[in-house]
């Protein structure tokens, strides 16, 4: 109990996080105003955005896990590098995470939340800055080896952004945890060398999913990715001009949010908008 009053910075962090996500449990204005959502981003010029949906939640799950997370992580971590460290690789992860997501996500109608991409990257910079330790797994009576779990991290986190069967930002907390390295990287580059093994599996598995998604960003199989992609058949013309139809109404709404806020959209506008998006938790 004794770190808990040392570490003023996780517990300030975890406070305002569940301060902001409790209101958006109560007010869907609130998170509409302030959720990840590439639209708004790239379109209104909204980039506080990248920032503020780290403080967002789907629900107490989903926000009780990420901070418990970030307790159980972040003290420790806080104490070892100090508040101001610990606060930069935070929240560069939150936002380096949200970036991926938004390069990933630019064409689509696509809305999340969660603090996870921090998360991700307290989780990383602690594996690298204190190595040999384990990790326990939330809620189940056994841990793993650090280095088992960050090499398994990548490889479930690439899993599931080219699978997307869930309704989990896999993109922002791989992004979150190679920012989270990087910055924890160039505060303190020896941790190169005292895992040099890890890090440089790490980074080579990172480089690769990023050509992968940079090259492919349809997620097609890893056959076609690899071999030359054969001619496909275009889209017959009443289904291009579904799609069409569907993003052009989807712009128009969120073009009638910005103006007159999400009380201005009909029952029936409002139902079409959810059933078009698409929200992660993170």
């Amino acid at each position: 109990m004794g770190n808990d009053f040392k570490s003023v910075f996780t517990i300030l962090t975890i406070a305002v996080t569940v301060n902001c996500s409790i209101l958006g449990f109560k007010s869907s204005a609130f998170v509409e105003r302030f959720i990840f959502c590439p639209a708004y981003i790239l379109r209104d010029k909204q980039y506080y955005r990248l920032f503020t949906s780290g403080f967002l939640h789907a629900d107490w799950l989903h926000l009780l896990f990420n901070m418990y997370s970030l307790y159980a992580f972040g003290r420790n971590l806080e104490l070892f590098i100090g508040p101001t460290k610990f606060l930069t690789i935070y929240f560069a992860s939150i936002i380096g995470g949200n970036s991926l997501s938004l390069f990933l996500h630019r064409h689509h109608v696509y809305r999340a939340y969660g603090a996870s991409g921090g998360v991700c990257g307290i989780l990383f910079a602690s594996i690298f800055l204190l190595p040999g330790g384990e990790v326990g797994l939330f809620l189940l009576p056994f841990s793993m080896p650090a280095w088992l779990y960050a090499i398994l991290f990548i490889l479930s986190s690439f899993y599931g952004i080219r699978n997307k069967n869930d309704n989990i930002g896999h993109d922002a907390h791989f992004g979150g945890a190679i920012i989270g390295l990087l910055v924890t990287t160039a505060f303190y580059p020896q941790i190169v060398r005292y895992s040099l093994y890890l890090y440089l599996t790490v980074l080579l598995l990172s480089v690769l999913i990023l050509i992968y998604l940079v090259k492919n960003p349809l997620f097609l199989p890893l056959s076609s990715f690899l071999q030359s992609r054969p001619s496909q058949e275009m889209p017959s013309a009443k289904s291009k001009l579904t799609r069409e139809q569907e993003t052009h109404r989807v712009n128009a709404l969120l073009d009638k949010i910005s103006q007159s806020g999400m009380q201005s959209l009909t029952k029936e506008e409002h139902n079409f908008l959810l059933k078009a998006s698409r929200t992660n938790k993170r």
